[in-house]
Formats: C-alpha cells, sequence, structure tokens
C-alpha cells in the first residue's frame, strides 16, 4: 500500500464475530472490525467432539450436541456484551455428513440468534485457502486445513485460491475408521493421498498448514530446537525436519503426548493422528518448507467480504500503520518518516528490493510507539510488542528486523543487549540495514521532536563520491545543534560516508 494513501483518521470500525462449527471444536472469534488486518478481541473454543462416530453411526454425537448448544447460548450472550451486531456463523464436515445434521443446525441457529451456513467441501477448501492468502500474501504452494472430518487442499499463487479438494481424512474420523489403529489408519491415508493428483503440484513449493492439530506440531518443534519467537504465524519448518517430527508425534501414544508441556492436553487424543497425515502428505508431495498459518476459514470468510481494495492492500502496513494511529505521537510524522527515508534508501548508493521497502515504511510506522514507556524501557518495550504483536503479512526474519530497528532506534545502532537468536535469525545484512534505518530514524526525532510538517521541508541524500549531505531550509536553520551533528554523524559512519550541512 502506498504510505500516501493511508487513511489519516481511523475509520470507526464495529467488532464482528465468526462463529466456526467444527467436527471436533466449536469456537467463538471476535474480532475488531470487518478490517484487512483483523486483530482477535475475545477468543474461545470448546473441543465438542460432533464429528466423533459419524463415519461410523452417519450421526453427529449426542454428548457433542448438547456441549455445542450450550456453548453456542455463551456465544450469544458474549457477543451481546461486547456489542457485536454481525455473526458470521459456519459449520463444517460433520454438520453437512450426518443425518442429524439439519435438526442440529435448526437448534444451533436458536441458540445462537444468527443463521449458520453449512458449507460445502469447495466453499471449506476456498474459505481455508482466503484465510491463509490474507494473513501470507506471498503464499506460493498448496493450503492444506485439517479438521476433524475432513482435510481441505487447494493450490494458492499469487494472491489467488485455485481449485480445491475435500478429502475424508480428519483426524475423528482417522480414528473411528481404522478403530484407533495408526497402522490402520496409514494404510487409508496412503489410499487416499495416492489419488490426490494436485499434490503433484506441491514438490518445490511450499505447504501451508492450517487447523489446531496441526499448530500443535509447530508448537512441539519450536520447544525442540529452543526457538525464541514464540509466534506460530509464518513459522517455517524445512521439509526433512517437519517428516521428523511429524513422524516421531505419529508413533507417540496419547499418554506420553500429554506430558509434553508443548502440546495442548485436548488435543493429545487427535495429534498422532494429524501428525501421520502430515507425515503421508509430506511424503507423497516433497514440498520445499512446511508453513503454519494462524489463519484459515474464519479469517478466509472475512477477507472475502472486505471490498476489493481493502483485499489488495498490504496486512503488514495496515497492522502498522493501527499501530501508529493508537501509540505515536504524531501518526502524520511515521508517515513522513516514511518517504523521507525514500531520498536515501533504493538508491545506487544504499539498493533495496520491494520486500525491503516495505519493512522499512512498517518500521518508520512503528518507530514511537515506545515514546510513553520509560526512557530506560522504551527499546526492549518496543521490541517486545513488535516481536509479539499479533500482526500478519510478514515472516519471522521480517518481524524481527522490525524489532530490532525500533530497539535501535531508542538504545543506539550496534547496541548488542538485542538478544544474539533475534540478531542470529534475522542475518548479517539484515542487521546492518536495521542499523542503517534507526540511525537515520534517530536523526530525524532529535530535527522533529516528533512533529509533522518538517522532514517533508528536509532534504538529505548519499552523493557519489560519498558525501552524505543534509540540507536544511533557512527558516529551519536554527534546529541545528551538536545532537543533530552528532546524530548526523553517527549515521554517516555506518554508512562509511563524511557528513555534511547546507542551509
Amino acid at each position: 500500500m502506498p504510505i500516501t494513501k493511508l487513511e489519516t483518521a481511523a475509520a470507526p470500525e464495529k467488532p464482528v464475530a465468526v462463529v466456526d462449527i467444527g467436527s471436533n471444536s466449536v469456537r467463538l472469534v471476535v474480532y475488531d472490525g470487518l478490517r484487512r488486518s483483523p486483530s482477535p478481541v475475545f477468543n474461545e473454543k470448546v473441543l465438542c467432539g460432533l464429528g466423533k462416530g459419524v463415519a461410523i453411526t452417519g450421526l453427529l454425537a449426542e454428548t457433542g450436541i448438547l456441549r455445542a448448544l450450550n456453548e453456542l447460548r455463551r456465544f450469544k450472550a458474549i457477543c451481546k456484551l461486547i456489542g457485536v451486531k454481525e455473526i458470521y456463523a459456519v459449520a463444517t464436515a460433520a454438520a453437512r455428513e450426518a443425518k442429524n445434521g439439519p435438526d442440529f443446525i435448526t437448534k444451533a441457529e436458536k441458540a445462537l440468534g444468527a443463521s449458520i451456513e453449512v458449507l460445502t467441501g469447495k466453499e471449506e477448501a476456498e474459505y481455508a485457502a482466503l484465510g491463509v492468502i490474507s494473513g501470507i500474501p506471498d503464499a506460493d504452494g498448496i493450503a492444506g486445513d485439517l479438521g476433524g472430518g475432513s482435510l481441505e487442499l487447494v493450490d494458492i499463487k499469487a494472491d489467488q485460491a485455485g481449485k480445491g479438494i475435500t478429502l475424508p481424512l480428519g483426524a475423528l474420523r482417522l480414528i473411528d475408521l481404522s478403530e484407533g489403529s495408526l497402522a490402520k489408519a496409514r494404510e487409508i491415508i496412503d489410499e487416499t493421498l495416492s489419488r490426490a493428483s494436485i499434490l503433484a503440484d506441491l514438490k518445490g513449493r511450499d505447504f501451508y498448514a492450517v487447523g489446531g492439530t496441526w499448530r500443535n506440531l509447530a508448537r512441539l518443534h519450536m520447544a525442540q530446537v529452543n526457538y525464541p519467537l514464540h509466534v506460530l504465524h509464518n513459522y517455517a519448518i524445512p521439509f526433512d525436519a517437519a517428516r521428523s517430527v511429524a513422524g516421531l508425534v505419529s508413533g507417540l501414544s496419547v499418554a506420553s503426548l500429554k506430558d509434553v508441556t508443548a502440546v495442548s492436553r485436548s488435543r493429545a487424543d487427535t495429534l498422532p493422528f494429524g501428525a501421520l497425515v502430515l507425515d503421508r502428505l509430506l511424503a507423497h508431495s516433497e514440498p520445499r518448507n512446511v508453513v503454519f498459518s494462524v489463519f484459515g476459514v474464519r479469517e478466509g470468510l472475512l477477507y472475502k467480504r472486505l471490498k476489493r481494495r481493502r483485499q489488495d492492500s498490504d496486512p503488514l502496513i495496515s497492522a502498522a500503520w493501527d499501530f501508529a494511529r493508537r501509540y505515536a505521537r504524531s501518526p502524520e510524522h511515521e508517515r513522513e518518516l516514511c518517504d523521507w527515508t525514500d531520498q536515501f534508501f533504493g538508491t545506487e548508493q544504499l539498493p533495496e528490493d520491494m520486500t525491503q521497502r516495505r519493512l522499512r515504511h512498517a518500521a518508520c510506522l512503528l518507530a514511537d510507539i515506545g515514546w510513553r514507556a520509560h526512557p530506560d524501557y522504551r527499546g526492549e518495550r518496543s521490541m517486545t510488542m513488535i516481536s509479539q504483536a499479533s500482526f500478519v503479512g510478514v515472516d519471522h526474519p521480517g518481524r524481527l528486523f522490525l524489532a530490532l530497528t525500533v530497539f535501535y532506534r531508542y538504545e543506539g545502532p550496534g547496541d548488542d543487549r538485542a538478544p544474539a537468536e533475534f540478531r542470529r535469525l534475522v542475518g548479517k545484512d539484515m542487521k546492518k540495514r536495521a542499523e542503517i534505518l534507526a540511525a537515520a530514524m534517530r536523526l530525524a526525532y532529535v530535527l522533529t521532536a516528533a512533529m509533522p510538517g518538517v522532514l517533508p521541508k528536509i532534504r538529505m541524500s548519499v552523493q557519489p563520491g560519498g558525501n552524505l549531505v543534509l540540507k536544511m531550509p533557512k527558516k529551519f536553520a536554527d534546529l541545528m545543534g551538536e545532537r543533530v551533528e552528532k546524530r548526523l554523524g553517527d549515521l554517516a559512519t555506518i554508512l562509511g560516508c563524511t557528513p555534511s550541512v547546507e542551509i
């Protein structure tokens, strides 16, 4: 999204809710609005097990029905309490396949006080793919959404969802059909996947894993490798490592999994079967990486309801701009900072590609979010906020680039108080770029005191001869001083330039 086209004032947003009635869980998520980068303000699920036994009896489990109806009544009350006016409710595999599904939906609509759309397999696959696209705009591969009753697979590329398929490989269904035998489940999975021609297009691309069962595998792998960033979205595991962890978990007993702190105890029953599905899928397709997406059907449903203009906007820039409007002294100044740094980034002396450019703009929008903290904690607080924020549209190295840039903006470039594991994951080149951008920010803030209207009048450029030239209009000449000269010198040192000022 071009920075100049960002909204200058926060548009009023009304909370919206999505209720997802799945084969295993029933969940309510209330978001802060129908936005490009929605943030959950309330999130609750109950594992009702509606689909348990459907593959054998053809009926939704009675205990599951009772639990689901009770929870839907609670969801109705919660939505009223929060002030939700729009509830989008969907039901998936179990409700559409069970003989008593229609009767359950009638009762569920009464309990929830809203209509419920029973998704076809094709619709479920489409929403899952759109959810991945909304959270990972540059996704290129196949999205797989594993639920209790089914597995949806959809090819995604260039912000478009291709044709999808639904396979009867949900974890609860496999438990029923295999009578709890992993060996028998493996035969069912292999036979089904051998007919899934879509997997032939996955080799060498990325597989985007959606669903709570698979997210638990990501948590387990993070614990295994002592990963420093506990953010599941866009967490990537290379093919060999993904097969290793999936193969390991598919061989563990339910009792042993319940003792693993990284695994949700409520998922212990289904996790070995979900891990087995992933292991066999990887064996049949050989993707480059498994990338985990916390966005799926629910977010895809909201994304589809956005106007095309908002769909096309950048979710990272939108989220960063929202942070600026909430926390910065002057959001307009942060937008000016984006344009001001355009003068010397992307030039022959300091080249950047489009990915680096959008990260720079996001960092500029986030540059002042820590100003209310005690001066000794502004860098640390900002780094924590950014590294742990719920925004999407950025991979883990990119997220840490943003966190380190704003940390250096407060603490000064080269300050190795930043966690070593963060610096390692970012890499030397991006760490250096973070230091350069932070030094430019430090100069900008002493020049402007974070007030808008100044930066657009000040020019700065890196000359071919190696000079860093700051051009100040006469009416701002009194803003110059020792501190400005020091910050200009710091930036020049990092760039390997000689600083100079022209009034």
